[in-house]
């Protein structure tokens, strides 16, 4: 029954919207952001809301845990993924190059 509220509401939201189209935009915007807002709290009374948020919970509890690396850390990791993408970017240049004269070579064309 919930869920039948909420997509009565998002409905709402949408039509309204569109009915409504001669009232000026701020007013329209903030009706179809409670409308939205109401509809979300009653999502989340459902059971499958109350799972969603555990799970977000959880998720927040897990990124805490994480051990984040410190700027120098990431500033080095970065430049060294730059650097060797710039390597591998010139050997892939240069194989291009070497390609294109032998088969150029080969099948007689001026490239």
């Amino acid at each position: 029954m919930k869920w039948l509220v909420v997509a009565v509401l998002l409905i709402v939201a949408i039509v309204g919207n569109y009915i409504y189209r001669d009232v000026s935009l701020p007013l329209r915007a903030l009706a179809v952001v409670v409308i939205i807002a109401a509809a979300g709290g009653i999502a989340l009374m459902t059971a499958q809301g109350k799972a969603t948020v555990a799970f977000a919970r959880e998720a927040r509890t897990e990124m805490r845990k994480v051990i984040w690396p410190t700027r120098q850390e990431a500033l080095h990791t970065t430049l060294i993924v730059a650097a060797v993408t710039a390597v591998m970017a010139l050997i892939l240049w240069g194989l291009d190059g070497i390609l294109v004269r032998l088969v150029s070579f080969i099948t007689g064309l001026r490239f």
